[in-house]
């Protein structure tokens, strides 16, 4: 699976950064991911749905869907399974998604109950993803 990481805006804090370029670094042993941050301002929804444009997109958003970290590994399974090679993960800005954007998502995801602050989001949103591809590959990362 390939994972394009759209993200607003390029992280400030510092230990979101580390973590997150940790986890796009492990991600590369497990296929390719790649990471695009997009400026923030008044197209910015819709430069993320050209930049996701042909890719499944997930869209990190409070109304989405609540996976364990076993199910959420089995929906990637299933993407692969339908012949999805191509993923897209977007995380947009602290003021959420509009309507419109929402519309074009593929699966809306949520990380749970409470509100994250967009930068940690990300990259919790990472780690579970990378936690998917070493459940996949069967590798000993997580433990039930």
């Amino acid at each position: 699976m390939i994972w394009r990481i759209i993200a607003a805006g390029k992280p400030a804090l510092e230990f979101a950064r580390i973590g997150i370029d940790e986890y796009l670094r492990r991600l590369q042993g497990l296929g390719k991911a790649e990471v695009h941050f997009v400026k923030p301002g008044p197209r910015l929804h819709e430069r993320m749905l050209e930049l996701s444009e042909g890719t499944f997109r997930i869209l990190l958003d409070e109304r989405g869907r609540q996976f364990s970290s076993r199910a959420f590994a089995a929906e990637v399974q299933e993407l692969q399974n339908r012949a999805v090679s191509k993923c897209s993960l977007l995380v947009g800005a602290s003021d959420g998604w509009d309507g419109e954007t929402r519309k074009r998502a593929d699966l809306l995801w949520s990380l749970g109950p409470q509100t994250l602050q967009h930068e940690l989001a990300l990259l919790v949103a990472l780690e579970q993803v990378y936690r998917a591809a070493t459940i996949l590959a069967g590798m000993p990362y997580h433990r039930d």
